[in-house]
């Protein structure tokens, strides 16, 4: 069985429009497949595929006694079969060590040919954890500079949690990566190329391991919301700055263009590739598929995979990259330094942030002029 996880560094990408497509694609070719919603919290991927979800999902399994087997749902659909998320667990980072554990032992065991795993948006551990569940994990981003920076960082967190998880502590190499935490600004000068032959001079066993690892990691790009033929040049942009500061070779997967049947498909309740199965996203999707059941599959070495299931993980200060800021500066340093992001998508990207924080703060306003105004009324807070 082949896992695809499928996540985005950053929300309303498409993510999930390509998760339940690529699912009823698959099994429209005779593949098996069982569609995980693994958005934990903001579950609404039954939505996509017009799944009247029951009790059973994964909040029920990991809050209650019930079998693995019993929360995987069939659907109307040829072949796919569908594991609905729960808005019990309020999001996919509540999840404990032991339950994503627990999780990643039965997704292994699943009987199909293909487990697609719809992850949450951003670059949490545990989300970074279950798109290394395979080396051929896709990432979904649109041509914005936001999601652009956004999804290069996703694939940045993820060679870092290689390293993190590869270097165990105790090690020389490990002693070298907490040293050079601790002095940000040369942190961020050490691209993953440079900072592999700083560490193969004091533990050569564990950098060779690395390297390996890094090797076989082949995650691959999936570029949605394309309203020009000129922002799939974004794509490149992307796979320009992976190969020369992480070291790490992003495959091309496809470009999906913006189309309005989305949304109308969605409204129905039904996949855009059931509800105009011969439109410009469908037959994207299609390619995808195709794709997808022809290229060789690749899986970690065992070692690195149960490494990477146990409750082994990073401190949460030092090693949940996610959570560093100096390493999202150094993934815009990488960009304008390459050239990939121009001083003018740089600019137009502190606007969007910038718009965006704004528009929170007056969220923020109102939501305390209403609990004044609720208090004053005598109404409990």
């Amino acid at each position: 069985m082949q896992i695809i996880p499928i996540a985005s560094g950053k929300g309303g990408v498409g993510k999930s429009l390509l998760s339940a497509n690529l699912a009823i694609t698959l099994g429209q070719a005779g593949k098996k497949v069982v569609l995980a919603d693994l958005d934990l919290g903001a579950s609404n991927l039954h939505l996509a595929i017009g799944h009247n979800v029951k009790n059973s999902s994964i909040g029920t399994y990991l809050t209650e006694k019930t079998s693995f087997q019993s929360i995987i749902e069939p659907t109307e659909y040829e072949n796919v079969s569908f594991i609905a998320g729960d808005s019990q667990i309020p999001g996919l980072t509540s999840l404990k060590a032991a339950q994503k554990a627990k999780l990643v032992r039965n997704f292994h065991n699943i009987d199909a040919d293909f487990l697609i795993l719809d992850l949450g948006a951003g670059t949490h551990q545990i989300i970074l954890d279950m798109f290394l569940q395979s080396p051929q994990g896709i990432l979904v981003t649109s041509p914005t500079v936001t999601a652009t920076l956004d999804g290069y960082l996703f694939i940045k967190n993820c060679a870092f949690r290689l390293m993190y998880t590869t270097f165990k502590k105790g090690t020389p190499g490990r002693a070298l990566l907490d040293s050079l935490k601790k002095d940000s600004d040369k942190m961020k000068t050490l691209y993953i190329p440079r900072l592999a032959e700083a560490l193969r001079q004091v533990d050569p066993q564990s950098t060779e391991l690395f390297l390996s690892r890094m090797k076989q990691f082949r995650p691959r790009l999936v570029m949605n919301m394309i309203d020009d033929p000129k922002d799939a040049d974004r794509a490149q942009r992307i796979r320009n700055s992976c190969a020369q500061y992480l070291g790490i070779e992003l495959e091309y997967l496809g470009l999906m263009y913006r189309d309005q049947l989305q949304d109308k498909a969605l409204s129905s309740r039904l996949p855009v590739t059931v509800y105009k199965p011969h439109c410009v996203l469908s037959q994207a999707i299609q390619r995808i598929a195709e794709k997808v059941i022809a290229a060789e599959p690749r899986e970690f070495d065992a070692e690195f995979t149960n490494e990477i299931d146990s409750a082994a993980s990073f401190s949460q200060a030092e090693e949940e990259a996610n959570e560093d800021y100096a390493l999202k500066l150094s993934g815009i340093d990488d960009l304008v330094g390459s050239g990939q992001l121009s001083n003018g998508e740089l600019i137009e990207m502190i606007k969007t942030q910038s718009y965006e924080l704004t528009q929170l703060r007056k969220e923020n306003l109102l939501l305390k002029s209403k609990l004044v105004k609720a208090a004053k009324m005598g109404f409990p807070l």
